[in-house]
């Protein structure tokens, strides 16, 4: 399966070990968000302790109230385990770690979600730079994976996002509160 061939489809459930934002460990599933009625950011990330992976884990997480105010719940995963990502989070950001983190990291040790998902890379034993939105029905709407030398842009995570919560077809370059296109059309 590859992340492409979700799209319009039903999301595959999981459930993963996760460190909350308070650095305690549990388990969250996909199930347990769609019973809230919230979307899913779900992204993949190669591994802990790199040099780009911050970047995005922070700059989303420095905008986690944007996500929260689209009903959407953010998790970040990767192929480390629990005990690496609250290791990770417990060094500041000044010194090369994540510091304050505003949503769980999820730990696909087994490579299980991150292979239903489509983003595995079985040579390497990581994951790739993956990101699927996912309706509150379950739905993956959004799936696009990235080389891992690219970091991922938020603001446009958040305006698919919102174009998607609209319901309606969107232009090319279409911006939060910009006119949709009529449904005679969706290509």
């Amino acid at each position: 399966m590859t992340a492409e061939s979700l799209i319009g489809k039903q999301a595959p459930l999981f459930t993963m070990d996760v460190v909350m934002p308070d650095t305690s460990f549990t388990k969250i599933s996909l199930r347990s968000i769609m019973k809230k009625d919230k979307w899913t950011v779900l992204f993949f990330y190669p591994m802990d302790f790199t040099t780009i992976c911050p970047t995005e884990i922070t700059s989303i997480s420095d905008d986690i109230k944007e996500f929260e105010e689209l009903d959407a719940e953010v998790i970040g995963v990767s192929t480390d385990t629990i005990y690496s990502h609250k290791t990770w989070r417990n060094i500041p950001r000044e010194e090369d770690g994540l510091g304050k983190i505003k949503y769980p990291l999820a730990a696909d040790t087994n490579h299980k979600v991150s292979k239903d998902y489509g983003v595995f890379d079985a040579e390497e034993g990581i994951a790739h730079r993956g990101l699927f939105i996912i309706s509150p029905e379950g739905e993956v709407m959004y799936a696009v994976v990235h080389h891992h030398h690219v970091g991922r842009d938020v603001d446009e995570i958040l305006r698919v996002l919102l174009a998607l919560q609209t319901g309606r077809p969107c232009p090319a370059n279409w911006k939060p509160g910009q006119s949709t296109l009529e449904e005679h059309t969706s290509s």
